[in-house]
């Protein structure tokens, strides 16, 4: 067979001329050869699994720039660079999704007509820091106050004053009135105050680009927790006997599980299983997840830093949760464990229980 004019390559490879015009612009579909005289485009019938692959990937939604990093490679390799593709975006429609729960939960309870019939709830808490047994410093924040619950884990030279800093921008939020209607532009403005906090701080230090904390709040408003998260801090939450864990690690190794390249097992002892994909400050992704949490009588949250996620089994944080009733004692045995088990790391928890208040 010939070459193909660009109108039957069109047809065949199912991509538009205009796109295929588009592509030899940008020298990811470039023609066989074009006519010198007339300038027409001519393929060959051999680009048309390449083109092919061009039009589904587009279809897939993958910027040009990544199709054409994806035509350079073999065959594993491509395939795998399409499952990593489609984890982001899958994790990104999860955002959105969250997002638009978020905004769903939150402007239902906006209706005026409707009267809230449950039961006021209040929380009981208790929050505790601690530097370990290896770290020569502790750059770990814990708070917990009556509306607001926060851990921030600072990284690099200036990691305890930028997790400080964070929390810091947030604790305003105890005092502050947030009309009904106003709670997802409050959660908003208190995270672009943290990012500044802790971008004044990474400037002022020696090596600003390494400086950086997470961030996980939980903000009370009355029945419900909004949860602010970003970082591998965690929530979890204990429900009639069952832990759940609420919120998402921001790190490359549950990245590379989310895609399929490690499994849970393998990223528990993965060399960089530390390192993050999104925090507030050294440069990286600042987006935060943002949920809104229905709360029931007899919940227990456990906002904690990796220190002790890492190092404590979960069904051994069940067990604490479960078993010890004061939020303060809760705080202590799980810092305990923890160091119990090499204290390799700063390790901060905080534990709140949610309750009916008393009319």
């Amino acid at each position: 067979m010939g070459l193909l004019t660009i109108g039957a390559f069109a047809k065949a490879s199912r991509l538009s001329p205009k796109a295929l015009r588009l592509y030899d612009e940008l020298g990811l579909l470039t023609p066989a050869r074009v006519d010198p005289v007339t300038g027409y485009r001519l393929y060959a019938p051999e680009q048309l699994d390449q083109a092919r692959l061009v039009a589904w990937l587009r279809r897939l939604g993958m910027p040009l720039a990544r199709i054409q990093h994806v035509r350079t490679l073999n065959a594993v390799a491509a395939a795998q660079e399409v499952r990593a593709f489609w984890a982001q975006v899958e994790a990104d429609t999860a955002a959105r999704r969250d997002l638009a729960t978020f905004l769903i939960d939150h402007l239902s309870r906006k209706d005026p007509a409707m009267s809230p019939t449950a039961k006021s709830l209040g929380i009981r808490y208790a929050a505790l820091s601690d530097t370990g047994l290896v770290r020569e410093s502790n750059q770990d924040t814990a708070y917990a106050g009556p509306r607001l619950l926060a851990v921030a884990d600072g990284c690099g030279s200036q990691g305890a004053p930028a997790s400080a800093a964070a929390i810091d921008a947030l604790k305003h939020l105890e005092t502050d009135s947030i009309p009904a209607g106003n709670l997802l532009n409050v959660l908003e403005d208190v995270i672009e105050q943290a990012k500044q906090a802790v971008h004044d701080i990474a400037g002022n230090g020696s090596s600003p680009e390494d400086t950086g904390t997470t961030l996980t709040a939980m903000l009370w408003t009355g029945s419900q927790l909004a949860l602010v998260h970003i970082g591998d801090s965690r929530v979890y939450l204990l429900r009639d006997g069952e832990l759940f864990q609420i919120t998402h690690d921001h790190t490359m190794v549950q990245s590379m599980v989310d895609e399929g390249r490690l499994s849970p097992e393998e990223a528990a002892s993965h060399p960089q299983r530390s390192l993050l994909v999104r925090a507030l400050g050294q440069g990286t992704h600042t987006t935060p997840d943002m949920r809104l949490h229905d709360a029931q009588r007899e919940d227990r949250y456990l906002l904690c830093s990796d220190g002790l996620s890492t190092v404590v089994p979960t069904e051994q944080i069940r067990r604490v949760l479960s078993e010890i009733r004061e939020p303060e004692q809760a705080v202590r045995e799980l810092i305990a464990l923890a160091n119990g088990s090499g204290g390799p790391d700063n390790v901060s928890c905080v534990v709140a229980d949610v309750l009916e208040l008393q009319q």
